[in-house]
């Protein structure tokens, strides 16, 4: 049986699902399920998640929802969520947004890291990031298969061309994979109107 491991981008994630609806939020998507389906019956060795919190001080609504979601997926098996930092930076027209660092490396020396002490045959990788091309090629030449999943509108083909194969996250499958109980969009609440702002979106 194929071991297989998962890696998600969660700003690239966030990204593609805004790319969709800007009214919806990775709050609400049932990761488990949906994992559950790309792992289609092989053996789940770990899933990694990549992000970084959000600033407490300038929406802490905002931020304790962010709060509820990263336990909410710590309290998948398997799951770990990595936590990175995030950056103000100031735009031309001088307002300040704030950026995740650190959040591609990390995904990259897991992955790296993983591939080398032959803990997976098959590595998905969640994320439409064409920085990460050379990882894929590189682990593809220590014998492992990468798939990928993406959003149409936040993808690079150059990342398309060196995965084995790949699966489209679009408006039928997000409307699938919501959490049931959690219908009504972030962006319905003040805090969901801020998020935007926030990302610099």
């Amino acid at each position: 049986m194929q071991r297989v491991s998962v890696y998600i981008d969660g700003a690239n994630f966030l990204y593609g699902i805004r790319s969709i609806n800007e009214k919806y939020t990775d709050f609400k998507f049932d990761f488990k399920r949906y994992i559950q389906k790309l792992l289609k019956n092989r053996l789940l060795v770990d899933i990694y998640y990549y992000n970084a919190s959000l600033k407490q001080e300038l929406n802490p609504e905002l931020y304790k929802k962010q709060q509820q979601f990263f336990e909410r997926l710590r309290q998948i098996e398997r799951f770990k969520v990595i936590l990175c930092k995030r950056q103000r930076r100031t735009t031309k027209d001088g307002s300040d947004t704030y950026t995740i660092k650190g959040d591609d490396i990390h995904l990259a020396l897991d992955m790296l890291r993983d591939a080398y002490e032959n803990k997976f045959d098959v590595a998905i990788l969640i994320s439409g990031d064409g920085d990460f091309s050379p990882l894929v090629r590189y682990v593809r030449k220590l014998s492992k298969t990468i798939e990928s999943s993406y959003f149409a509108n936040n993808i690079s083909l150059d990342l398309l061309k060196e995965c084995n194969s790949s699966t489209i996250i679009d408006k039928k499958v997000v409307n699938e994979f919501f959490l049931r109980e959690m219908q009504t969009t972030l962006a319905d609440t003040e805090a969901g109107k801020k998020l935007k702002d926030l990302l610099g979106k």
